[in-house]
């Protein structure tokens, strides 16, 4: 995120998250920022995928590319995918934040459904980007005070820019889609399934 982009983004949410509570440290047990995996521990290759709720390219390639991904690479054990949040906007933090309250079980699906309905709550003309999130995460089994909770805890919303704060000064990562092919960084965006495992090859896998 480029310092203008965080800025705004810090201008947008409540005062208590601040820069200097955004840098300290957050609670290391916290299981709800606990990896988010797709795929076999035993896999050579770990992919991470640095993605925003509300980015039209991480929804596209959501739903052209990665379900390919998961039939030929996760579910043979060729690779381990991780979801990292790398949220672009207020509303797309919110989102994570209760992608992150939902039981581990419930986070893919309820990701997927996100990214697939975007245009039904992120870009909605017609009503509150909350409400229509709070409907979707009803359908996904959240209650309305649970959601309450989520989108108000001032520590889920630290740790989560806590690690794209990590993911920025680490691997140089600016925008969405991002990925990481073990050691490899590649930032250019969303990828065709082709070029995806030609990467995963490079990497080993």
């Amino acid at each position: 995120m480029s310092p203008t982009r965080r800025a705004l983004l810090a201008a947008a949410l409540p005062a208590v998250l601040a820069p200097a509570l955004i840098r300290r440290a957050m609670a290391a047990d916290d299981p709800r920022m606990a990896p988010r995996v797709l795929g076999k521990a035993t896999a050579k290759v770990t992919v991470e995928e640095w993605f925003s709720l509300t980015c039209p390219h991480c929804a596209q390639f959501a739903i052209n590319v990665l379900p390919e991904i998961k039939t030929k690479l996760i579910d043979t054990g060729r690779i381990r995918y991780v979801f990292c949040d790398y949220p672009l906007d207020r509303i797309s933090l919110m989102a994570a934040q209760i992608a992150r309250s939902l039981p581990v079980e419930r986070y893919e699906p309820f990701v997927m459904a996100l990214l697939a309905n975007q245009d039904h709550w992120a870009f909605v003309q017609d009503g509150s980007q909350e409400e229509q999130l709070r409907k979707m995460a009803a359908l996904a089994g959240l209650s309305a005070d649970s959601f309450d909770r989520a989108v108000n805890d001032t520590q889920l919303q630290n740790e989560i820019l806590s690690e794209q704060g990590k993911a920025e000064t680490q691997y140089k990562i600016t925008g969405t889609p991002s990925f990481r092919f073990n050691n490899d960084v590649y930032r250019d965006g969303e990828l065709s399934y082709d070029a995806f495992e030609k990467k995963v090859a490079a990497a080993g896998g």
